[in-house]
């Protein structure tokens, strides 16, 4: 070979794609990996596997090409709000424009057939080489020999024999291959895309549901948070569980947003969404009092404000019990 192979890899983070990095570094190619962040997956866990590996990593914000595909994938979703196929797609269209751009010879990605019913069977994966533009230029490491042939291949940028015949969902050989290439840590498989959350997803449905097209991108960070209640069709009401998750809240809340805290006894905020009317004020009030420390019968003191205007406005009621807002629930 007289020249260096340069290949850029997707890269989640995972074990996965973190083989596939290391099997095509180990048969001495340039090696360089890109992730894609949106509201619903970040960049987190590939910065920290790309540093284990030693490998320079691209982050491209894909939000605006991405959202789209939440409201009418082409290939549809899979079993929560995930359009896995498509995603999959824009995604490897999106490296095959840097490869392009930065001269890169070809793509790999961490995909293991069989591994996801949807976006990983022997279909989709060959849609996807053909409906990304890539075709023969897209190689997939760990279950290449199961796959035909790749350019890539063919023109001796890898050796075929040296590459993987990993299929299904099991992580035992994966496992097992880490030590070969010296990976001494790798994150668990959990805390991928929300999209796939069974939680998340309903949430987010529900959200669609109600306001269509009209979603930001502060209300999908939103989602992440608390609990959601349905106060009515264009009022709802997030109550944090945590600390954490109250600093959270806080952050995302808009100029017209309202905020609500019961005083003198711990509890959560209460971010509330839309125009409430005086009733909608006093259930969210009345969420505010039920998760809050105060008991169950206690007069209490809500407070209740907006950025753009103060002082806040102070609303007292009997603490209810919360099994009073089961119903609206999301």
């Amino acid at each position: 070979m007289t020249s260096i192979i340069r290949c850029l890899g997707l890269f989640s983070g995972g074990l996965d794609s973190m083989l596939a990095a290391a099997v095509l570094k180990a048969q001495g190619l340039e090696v360089a990996l890109i992730t894609f962040v949106t509201p619903f997956y970040g960049a987190e866990r590939a910065r920290v596997s790309a540093a284990h590996l030693g490998l320079p990593l691209m982050e491209v914000d894909l939000t605006e090409k991405f959202l789209p595909l939440i409201y009418a994938p082409p290939h549809g979703f899979g079993k929560g709000h995930n359009p896995c196929i498509d995603c999959h797609l824009l995604m490897i269209r999106e490296a095959g424009r840097v490869m392009a751009a930065e001269g890169f010879h070809f793509i790999f990605t961490g995909e293991v057939l069989g591994q996801r019913p949807m976006s990983q069977n022997r279909g989709s994966l060959n849609l996807i080489s053909r409906e990304s533009g890539l075709g023969d230029l897209l190689l997939r490491p760990l279950s290449a020999k199961l796959l035909k042939t790749t350019r890539p291949e063919e023109l001796g940028w890898v050796e075929r024999e040296r590459l993987l015949n990993l299929s299904g969902r099991g992580r035992k050989r994966q496992m097992a291959l880490t030590r070969e290439y010296g990976i001494a840590q790798y994150p668990a498989p959990a805390g991928g895309c929300l999209l796939t959350d069974p939680g998340y997803a309903a949430r987010l449905k529900e959200l669609l549901a109600r306001q269509g097209r009209q979603v930001s991108r502060r209300d999908f960070e939103a989602l992440k948070w608390g609990r959601h209640f349905r106060l009515s069709g264009g009022v709802k009401a997030v109550v944090g569980r945590t600390q954490r998750e109250n600093e959270a809240l806080l952050a995302l809340r808009a100029p017209e947003s309202l905020l609500l805290k019961v005083l003198n006894y711990p509890g959560p905020l209460v971010l509330v969404s839309g125009e409430p009317t005086e009733v909608e004020m006093t259930l969210a009030a009345g969420l505010a009092a039920a998760y809050s420390d105060a008991p169950t019968g206690a007069e209490v003191e809500v407070a209740a404000e907006r950025e753009a205007e103060a002082p806040p406005r102070s609303l007292r009621l009997t603490v209810p019990p919360k099994d009073r807002f089961k119903d609206m629930l999301i």
